[in-house]
């Protein structure tokens, strides 16, 4: 596999120069000041192809990769609008990273909320910090912070007491910072919310449930997997993160039936997954081979992380945090050998794309990540570690088949 870093651009903490000694191979970015639906320009395109390739003038043997993410807008997601603009804005956006030689494209279809979590900087024994989502403040935020009307039917009576006593002691900056994580948005998030916004794109997605939404993905795909088919690119999507409904929105890409509901229907080896292990892995019943096995053939791009399930939850719903990269609820190490066994499939069949990239995602921040900004959940040293990890596994099982 082709070792990646996500880098956000100039405005990431991390330079260039501190990527490329991490030994990485690629390099992961977008174009987040350009706002959602317009167009991505070629000019801009190679702006940032120029700003990874070179630092302070010199080359610095990167390139940029993977696109992560061509973000779909809020229109395309319920078909509000002027979607169908965003339509064609998106397929002309393709044949820009086409023409400056782009070829794989992440993209999400998880409504309002991209990804997810309660609190930041979480204190690990060891002295490091992780990010958490916690079921419980997440419930008193919805109930209480947001107090959306039909929060009530989305947890169980002994739930929501239990969000309640929560609440109550909770002081103000704590709440605050609750629902700044939450509504402000991630690194990488499509969109930052207003509490007022977020409520008023929760009633555009009142009358649309999971069977909507699934065909408004469906609907996306078929109208630029066959530009993307034309231009040689690669479309894959990321899982749902955490894989169960926030806020009674739905969620169409939270399982392997999910993924293999939508790669049925728009059957095109231009549309495909983004496996990530983390985010499925919160689900109890994920099994990271099995998914492998059965829809590496789709697979373009894989973010191998871990996460850790534990108390509180309810039905579904469950609290995790991030854990170290090969020491969670998800079996990484067989998935990476099943992803290698893929790509030695893929090289007997003459693929061209044989070499799948992956990234190490997410991390612990440690040592010098505690004492300088970072973008929550990229940290330099943990995800130095995490690349560090799995290319030992990777050096291993090359040397195993050997």
């Amino acid at each position: 596999m082709k070792q990646t870093w996500r880098w956000f651009g100039p405005a990431d903490e991390i330079t260039i120069s501190e990527v490329r000694m991490t030994g990485a191979e690629g390099i992961v970015s977008a174009l987040h000041h350009v706002p959602t639906g317009n167009i991505w320009s070629q000019d801009e395109i190679r702006q940032r192809q120029g700003e990874i390739s070179h630092f302070n003038g010199r080359p610095t043997g990167l390139q940029w990769d993977v696109v992560e993410s061509l973000v779909v807008s809020e229109q395309i997601k319920s078909q509000s609008g002027n979607y169908r603009d965003h339509f064609e804005n998106y397929r002309q956006s393709l044949r820009n990273l086409a023409a400056c030689g782009l070829r794989t494209v992440c993209y999400n279809f998880m409504p309002v909320l991209d990804w997810t979590r309660t609190e930041l900087t979480a204190r690990l024994e060891h002295g490091g910090t992780a990010m958490r989502f916690d079921l419980v403040d997440f419930a008193a935020f919805d109930l209480f912070i947001l107090a959306r009307p039909a929060a009530v039917e989305d947890y169980s009576d002994e739930f929501q007491e239990t969000a309640k006593q929560r609440f109550a002691t909770m002081p103000d900056d704590a709440k605050l910072r609750l629902s700044q994580n939450i509504v402000a948005g991630l690194p990488g998030a499509n969109e930052n919310w207003t509490l007022d916004a977020l409520t008023s794109h929760l009633d555009v997605y009142r009358d649309i449930d999971r069977g909507r939404l699934q065909a408004n993905l469906v609907d996306f795909l078929s109208e630029v997997v066959p530009t993307a088919e034309d231009l040689g690119i690669r479309l894959c999507c990321h899982p749902d993160d955490p894989p169960f409904s926030l806020l009674g929105l739905p969620r169409v890409m939270s399982s392997e039936g999910d993924y293999k509901h939508i790669l049925d229907a728009v059957d095109s080896s231009a549309s495909g997954a983004t496996l990530c292990t983390g985010s499925l892995g919160v689900a109890s019943d994920f099994d990271a081979v099995r998914f492998v096995e059965n829809l590496g053939h789709r697979i373009h791009f894989v973010h191998l992380r871990n996460t850790k399930r534990h108390e509180p939850s309810d039905g579904r719903k469950t609290s995790f945090h991030e854990s170290e990269h090969l020491d969670g609820d998800s079996d990484v190490v067989g998935a990476v050998h099943a992803l290698m066994r893929e790509e030695r499939r893929r090289r007997t069949e003459g693929r061209e794309d044989h070499i799948i990239p992956m990234r190490p995602d997410h991390g612990h921040s440690l040592v010098s990540d505690l004492d300088r900004p970072m973008m929550p959940g990229y940290p330099l040293v943990g995800r130095l570690r995490g690349l560090a990890e799995l290319r030992g596994i990777m050096s291993s099982y090359d040397q195993i088949m050997s």
